[in-house]
């Protein structure tokens, strides 16, 4: 191979009867390999590359040298300098190249390669000199991919760091201080999570800050909201089909399960899976493998599973409605995310941290909260949650005020103080301001509000779902057309 760039070689060695022997080596290819520096102390290598790492590819480094640094120390000190930089040992302990012990010694240290300086011609060259060379070649090839890996992976590490940054879990109470020390412990292993907690409390927030910090970060992360899979396509949505499986199947499907191979799946909603999906399931979790459709053999898949119910599941075990053998493989981790109402200490900080994403969003200057209007704030009981705060916030930042006021709350809030909750509060306002909207616009606000309302009334989206006669795959496709979802 032909490289446009110069291998710059850093000899560590401290016998002058050898450094010419190195060069007599490489002489050949000098046009492509240099010795940059020569150096005989391993503490003065250690300098050297840490003011200049840059300018090396490669150290070749006499095992035994003067100076008291030297051999598996000096590599790890290297290393730990440049972790892309190679190192290829040369030494005379042992003319036996299969002495296998102090070969594993070397790489476990850090090493690429090492070769005895015997046998060969003795006074001329180091080594067989081909090989030699070669081990050169390879070895930048190595450091090569090595910086590139490190600028790939330093491009993902940015992007993960960017969506944790959109993803924080915001607060400062104890409730959630543990919260965020749950999420460091449970991230660094691979059991199974089982989320709990009242519906807009942000379960799946959790999910998703659990599979960025954790080994699988570069895989995918998958979220399925298992209420609004159409019971008839659940196994193939999950598991994906072979083509020609059935009439209609013109292509082979992914199913998701296989989208998130290596990485996490995390199944929203967990008590609305069917029993014949959860038994399914259950052999995926009890066996690593899924039955695709259409195809005789099992797919092995390695998948993280996180899931999350705001229903209590231990008593959907008693109904008969859930699985006790998948809860209890599931609920291997439980994480409880507590209401806003058991936590409102945070509101404020809540407020501050939607009021810089939506001003931000908006190319606006973020508005100040009046201590009567966050008195409002403080004391609303919260029965949709975070979800309903941030909503509530939202509507509030689409003013052009520099200062949000008691009332710009109370119009904002769809639910009015006591126990009869009307959605109609805010719509009342555009009867009473004398404003008159295009019908579109208009019907696109009551049915905003009605959705809204309706979904503070439900337990989950499946059932909000049932309220408003829709099936499942319409509500979520209609909530998010009305930008609620």
């Amino acid at each position: 191979m032909i490289y446009n760039k110069i291998i710059n070689l850093l000899l560590v060695e401290d016998e002058e009867y050898d450094v010419r022997r190195v060069r007599n080596t490489i002489k050949p290819f000098e046009e492509m390999i240099k010795i940059r520096e020569v150096v005989s102390i391993g503490t003065h290598a250690i300098e050297l590359l840490r003011k200049e790492n840059n300018n090396f590819d490669i150290v070749i480094m006499d095992y035994q040298i003067a100076g008291g640094l030297m051999g598996e120390e000096l590599i790890k000190k290297i290393k730990e300098i440049s972790p892309a930089i190679q190192i290829i040992v040369i030494t005379k302990m042992t003319i036996n190249i299969s002495n296998f012990n102090f070969a594993d010694r070397l790489i476990k240290a850090g090493a690429f390669w090492y070769c005895t300086k015997y046998p060969g011609d003795i006074e001329d060259f180091i080594y067989q000199p081909t090989d030699f060379i070669m081990s050169i070649f390879n070895a930048f090839e190595k450091k090569i991919l090595e910086q590139e890996k490190y600028r790939s992976n330093k491009k993902l590490n940015k992007n993960i760091e960017d969506i944790l940054s959109q993803k924080l879990i915001v607060g400062k109470s104890k409730e959630i201080e543990d919260l965020r020390s749950q999420i460091e412990r449970y991230s660094q292993n691979n059991a199974n999570i089982l989320i709990t907690g009242r519906s807009g409390t942000g379960k799946e927030l959790v999910a998703v800050n659990i599979h960025y910090k954790s080994l699988r970060k570069y895989e995918n992360f998958v979220v399925i909201n298992c209420g609004s899979l159409p019971h008839d396509l659940i196994e193939s949505e999950l598991f994906g089909y072979e083509k020609g499986a059935f009439t209609g199947a013109t292509s082979r499907k992914l199913g998701l399960f296989e989208i998130a191979n290596h990485g996490t799946i995390f199944l929203d909603e967990i008590a609305e899976l069917p029993l014949l999906a959860q038994s399914k399931l259950l052999r995926v979790i009890q066996e690593g493998e899924i039955e695709k459709i259409g195809r005789q053999e099992k797919i092995k898949v390695n998948v993280r599973i996180i899931a999350a119910t705001n229903k209590n599941l231990a008593l959907e075990v008693n109904e008969k409605r859930f699985r006790e053998d998948l809860f209890y493989r599931l609920n291997v981790v439980p994480i409880h995310v507590p209401s806003l109402k058991h936590r409102k200490g945070d509101i404020p900080f809540l407020v501050d941290h939607f009021l810089n994403s939506f001003c931000t969003e908006l190319g606006k200057n973020k508005p100040t909260v009046e201590d009567n209007a966050m008195e409002i704030l403080l004391k609303y009981e919260w029965p949709g949650n975070v979800r309903e705060l941030m909503n509530v916030i939202q509507r509030i930042s689409f003013n052009d005020e520099r200062t949000i006021t008691a009332s710009d709350v109370n119009n904002a809030l769809i639910s009015l103080p006591g126990t009869n909750r009307k959605f109609g509060a805010r719509v009342m306002e555009f009867f009473n301001s004398g404003e008159v909207l295009q019908w579109q616009e208009m019907e696109k606000i009551l049915k905003g509000s009605y959705f809204t309302f309706v979904r503070q009334q439900s337990d989950s989206d499946a059932e909000a779902a049932k309220k408003l006669g829709l099936a499942p795959p319409n509500y979520h496709r209609m909530c998010k057309e009305l930008g609620i979802k």
